[in-house]
């Protein structure tokens, strides 16, 4: 068994050594479409660090009318605490409204002159709640639309945001869906350059199979070379695509984190270098062996 695997093996580096220019070409093709691979990998990670970005500054703020009490406005924030589409809410009370207030405008004399003038405090109280996801503040929105709200409530913000939140949403969608579509379609480019390349292989030796049928090899025999030749060139596809994407996460990496602060793209690839690595390595073996598979059954009658 070990002597036959190892005179696959023996033939698989030949037919992918005799090929030449032939494999450099299909292992530059696959170096591409790995590297967009894990770019897109990538590039699912700076999306959702920007999603969260957008929807961290996102939220939906109730103001509720100067006489309802203090004791109201916290029975609601715990009734709102309680339902599953909710990840946070923040009670600002007039009092506090009012510092942040002052402090936005220290700079404004006028308006601090104003303040100071007047008698009573004009800022309501308010609660801003953040969803757990941007499709949740609909249902969020209706729940507090309820009639037994309605004289406790001087104003909910959710009108004036709708047109964020949807598009926030949409981006959410497009970058999943997107990704997914881009995977797939590299995926198949991949595939079929090799198993282009490995069909033109069993052609070139289709004198030598002929031999090796007379003779009584066995079909896994004659199959194992091919499978070992796609297996070399997702390999070193593999390798040679993630060591040119390092130095492209290097020259990105400051470029982002000027455009998107909670993104640190080095940080990132340091900390999933292995993890990288392996989804790369298994990426280009498998895509290799498939590609294979595909060549021999459709093109070697074995």
């Amino acid at each position: 068994m070990m002597v036959k695997i190892s005179r696959i093996i023996r033939y698989g580096v030949s037919n992918f050594f005799r090929n030449g220019w032939l494999s450099l070409s299909t292992i530059g093709i696959m170096i591409l479409a790995l590297i967009v691979f894990e770019g897109l990998i990538v590039f699912n990670v700076m999306a959702k660090g920007t999603v969260n970005a957008l929807q961290d500054k996102i939220d939906i703020s109730v103001y509720f009318k100067s006489n309802v009490a203090e004791d109201s406005i916290l029975n609601i924030k715990r009734s709102l605490e309680g339902l599953v589409e909710v990840k946070a809410v923040q009670y600002v009370s007039r009092d506090e409204a009012l510092a942040e207030f002052k402090k936005a405008h220290a700079d404004e004399e006028v308006i601090t002159q104003t303040l100071d003038q007047l008698e009573e405090n004009p800022l309501l109280a308010s609660i801003n709640i953040k969803a757990n996801d941007p499709r949740h503040y609909d249902t969020i929105a209706e729940y507090l639309d309820k009639p037994v709200f309605k004289n406790l409530i001087e104003k909910v913000t959710y009108t004036q945001n709708h047109v964020v939140i949807d598009r926030l949403v949409a981006l959410v969608d497009t970058v999943k869906n997107g990704g997914a579509l881009l995977t797939v379609f590299l995926s198949f480019l991949a595939v079929m350059i090799t198993f282009n390349t490995i069909r033109l292989a069993i052609f070139s030796n289709s004198e030598q199979i002929s031999v090796m049928r007379l003779v009584g090899a066995s079909n896994n025999f004659i199959r194992g070379p091919y499978i070992v030749e796609g297996i070399m060139y997702g390999i070193i596809a593999a390798i040679v695509g993630f060591l040119v994407f390092i130095p492209i996460i290097n020259f990105v990496s400051p470029y982002v984190s000027n455009f998107i602060p909670e993104i640190n793209l080095n940080e990132y690839f340091n900390q999933n270098f292995l993890s990288l690595f392996t989804y790369q390595l298994l990426f280009g073996i498998g895509l290799g062996i498939l590609s294979g598979v595909v060549a021999i059954r459709k093109y070697l009658h074995v």
